[in-house]
């Protein structure tokens, strides 16, 4: 009887109804499931990615906007300081003023808006220069406490405006690189402009007393 089991297995393995379960084997629906999986995440991490440092580059411009506005509220005073010493520069003083309007009311891509800021920059300078015509104008504590808040202005604009193009590079990378580019693509993003602006030169007063 020992010697017949053997056998027994045999025929009982060839038998076409004969039952066998093997353990360990995967289902073949898993390897395309997995794979799905895998895609979504990686579109997700990616997706997510790109939209975290689109919104950095928002923040980011909020920073310029602040101290570009801080600009626009100290170019009045300045304005009025050197017309009160020089009234007959007026279409030094006019162009001052217009560029200022001009650049507040700029609303568009940071290129479009760095060029208004260059106008008013290259009045400014201008207007700058004709100050060191006036002894009694640059003595003026009034004077040079605005110039020392310009100068101040342009050094935080200067700032912002590195670190909102450290930002916009960021971006425009990741849009261009593959694979992400392929994210990009599907789902529209843009590539930002960088904002490109000199600062005034304006001369950094020390230590000025009222």
């Amino acid at each position: 009887m020992a010697e017949q089991a053997p056998f027994e297995f045999r025929l009982n393995n060839r038998d076409p109804g004969c039952r066998v379960e093997r353990q360990g084997t995967m289902n073949p629906i898993l390897i395309p499931v997995g794979i799905l999986v895998f895609i979504l995440l990686w579109v997700a991490l990616n997706y997510n990615a790109l939209v975290r440092i689109r919104q950095q580059v928002s923040e980011s411009w909020s920073g310029i906007d602040t101290e570009l506005k801080r600009r626009y509220d100290l170019i009045p005073n300045l304005v009025e300081t050197v017309k009160g010493y020089a009234a007959h520069e007026r279409q030094v003083l006019q162009d001052v003023t217009e560029a200022r309007a001009r650049a507040a009311a700029s609303s568009g891509s940071p290129e479009a808006q760095a060029r208004d800021e260059k106008t008013l920059v290259e009045s400014v300078n201008r207007l700058l220069a004709v100050a060191e015509e006036y002894p009694d104008l640059k003595a003026s504590e009034h004077y040079l406490g605005l110039q020392h808040e310009l100068a101040n202005t342009e050094d935080r604009i200067q700032a912002a405006r590195r670190f909102f193009n450290a930002n916009v590079r960021d971006l425009n990378t990741r849009i261009e690189v593959f694979p992400s580019n392929l994210v990009a693509q599907l789902f529209n993003f843009e590539k930002a402009g960088f904002f490109e602006v000199e600062s005034s030169k304006v001369r950094q007063v020390v230590d000025v007393s009222f």
